[in-house]
């Protein structure tokens, strides 16, 4: 008796499992189609791979607002990354002044920092703390701007076209990217090439951030915090002498792009919100 009733039920729960295979097979791939259509265009809207022909838009003033337009989602979200980090550690500083313990995750999450920036410590302390928070902190957007506009001439150049690269960084590995066609003799850098803008963008901020040629940019940086002002790109412009081999000349002429395209650099989204 007892085996007549497994039976019945094992066939019964069979059925169920046919019928929803059935049901499955019937009406779900549809519905995942649809998803998977969905799926690769917020992909492709996620990753700025292509860029658009700003050299075809012969009006100066909406080629300016387009290029901009084009790259501050980017320096945008960098920049909130970069905060994000930011406040993170200011937060560890007040549990070590507190003398709070941190957690494994809080450890693992500042190794990552300190390694994203290139400083490493052999114990965790303020002073530590505060050398890192002078490498982690955001890039004026303005200066951001300028100085890909200043380096691509409005995204028109062939490494921002081909490389996506924005900011002429160089990389030294044969292969890694584009050969400058005016490569001076005996040189073996490239143009380092990038998969989208927000990578370009990314690395130009880590490298501003972390790398010794630098250190003038951070240390200005510092002081205006430390004296509670808002760094300006009109501030730390001075910072990016090592930059160009022009050096004071970049820098003037850094200034003077800021100086001209001021109506440009406004966001319309911040400009509307404060009217």
């Amino acid at each position: 008796m007892k085996t007549g009733k497994v039976g019945l039920f094992t066939i019964a729960l069979g059925l169920v499992i046919a019928l929803l295979l059935l049901i499955r097979l019937v009406f779900i791939p549809a519905k995942e189609e649809q998803s998977s259509v969905i799926g690769k265009a917020v992909k492709n809207l996620e990753v700025a791979s292509v860029v658009p022909d700003f050299a075809a838009i012969r009006d100066v003033s909406e080629k300016k607002r387009e290029f901009f337009g084009f790259l501050r989602p980017s320096i945008k979200h960098q920049n909130a990354i970069i905060q994000g980090e930011r406040d993170f550690l200011i937060a560890t500083r007040n549990q070590i002044v507190n003398g709070k313990s941190l957690t494994e995750a809080d450890e693992f999450r500042l190794q990552q920092i300190s390694e994203k920036y290139q400083y490493t410590f052999r114990s965790l302390n303020i002073n530590n703390i505060d050398t890192l928070l002078v490498r982690v902190d955001v890039i004026p957007e303005e200066m951001v701007l300028i100085q890909a506009a200043n380096e691509t001439g409005w995204g028109t150049s062939r490494f921002a076209r081909e490389g996506l690269n924005f900011f002429g960084q160089w990389c030294f590995r044969k292969g890694c990217g584009l050969v400058p066609q005016s490569r001076t003799e005996g040189l073996s850098h490239e143009v380092a090439l990038f998969k989208t803008v927000e990578d370009s963008v990314a690395s130009y901020m880590r490298n501003l951030n972390s790398n010794a040629a630098y250190s003038l940019l951070r240390s200005i940086r510092a002081d205006l915090r430390a004296e509670n002002k808002t760094p300006t790109a009109q501030d730390l412009v001075y910072g990016l002498i090592n930059y160009s081999e022009r050096q004071e000349a970049y820098i003037d002429e850094l200034l003077e792009m800021l100086r001209q395209n001021q109506r440009f650099l406004v966001d319309n989204n911040e400009k509307t919100t404060a009217a």
